[in-house]
């Protein structure tokens, strides 16, 4: 991760949640105060994100963490993954910003993780997509890493990717493509959204690199797999669930996208509990 871009999102984390201090805290503990507390799990899952917990304290200062498990480990109810020791203000302070980041990543890492575990077995790669939070595009794409799954582009600026609206603004596939391709360096690739098997035939006939495929029936995916045959990267995308996953995986897609890994993610529940002042 670039950490120049972590620091930021972190720092405008804490001033939103701290704008004018933290009262609650500044109202009953002096500035030497110092505690430990633990750090709990309190579901199963997969955890992701403890350097972005750890950094939100390094930022405050005079906290040290002992972690217990590492990013991409699996973590049952009820496990203690880290012992917290440090100024007392500076943790009670940072807790919530640091949980929040934690608990979405793992979150995140814990779903990716449950729909790659579908999918073993079969050639498919489960791919993440630009539905993310505003501004936390680099985390929730490194917990979908970590819990297994692959990045698609990061930005508008990786690749060229025509989808439904940009094919309808060219006027067509055909055209389309063939402005791509006129306007964009050959170093990059081009892919097409189709969403019926003559879009499908068309895409092959401009020569793409990448065929997407919205929302197919299982039927009809299987009917294009079939027609590309290996002239072209091949990727299933639109209201993937982890119910329907190994389904389209075992039409013989090379990729599916899922924008629900980090537009519908449920946080992982954990908790710092059991504060003890230590002086």
């Amino acid at each position: 991760m670039n950490w120049l871009i972590v620091d930021e999102i972190i720092k405008n984390a804490l001033i939103e949640d701290s704008v004018y201090g933290d009262i609650s805290t500044n109202s009953i503990l002096s500035e030497h105060s110092l505690c430990s507390v633990q750090l709990i799990v309190k579901e199963n899952g997969v955890i992701a994100g403890l350097d972005v917990f750890k950094r939100v304290f390094d930022l405050l200062g005079n906290v040290k963490i002992e972690f217990k498990v590492k990013d991409g480990e699996k973590v049952e109810n009820n496990q203690i993954i880290a012992n917290i020791k440090g100024n007392t203000k500076n943790v009670l302070t940072g807790e919530r910003v640091a949980l929040n980041f934690l608990q979405r990543m793992s979150g995140i890492a814990t779903i990716t993780n449950r729909m790659v575990e579908k999918i073993y077995g079969t050639k498919a790669k489960l791919l993440d997509t630009r539905k993310t939070t505003p501004n936390l595009r680099i985390l929730e794409k490194y917990s979908v890493k970590v819990g297994g799954g692959c990045n698609h582009r990061f930005s508008l600026s990786d690749s060229v990717m025509l989808k439904d609206n940009h094919i309808r603004a060219a006027g067509g596939i055909e055209n389309a493509v063939k402005l791509a391709k006129e306007n964009t360096s050959f170093v990059r690739k081009i892919e097409v959204e189709v969403e019926s098997i003559e879009e499908v035939k068309e895409a092959l006939s401009v020569g793409v690199e990448i065929i997407m495929l919205d929302n197919m029936s299982i039927e009809n995916m299987k009917e294009a797999v079939r027609i590309i045959d290996g002239k072209a990267i091949i990727e299933a995308s639109g209201n993937v669930s982890i119910d329907k996953i190994r389904s389209i995986a075992q039409t013989g897609v090379d990729y599916i996208s899922c924008g629900a890994l980090t537009h519908s993610v449920k946080a992982l529940d954990i908790s710092m509990k059991n504060l003890i002042i230590e002086n």
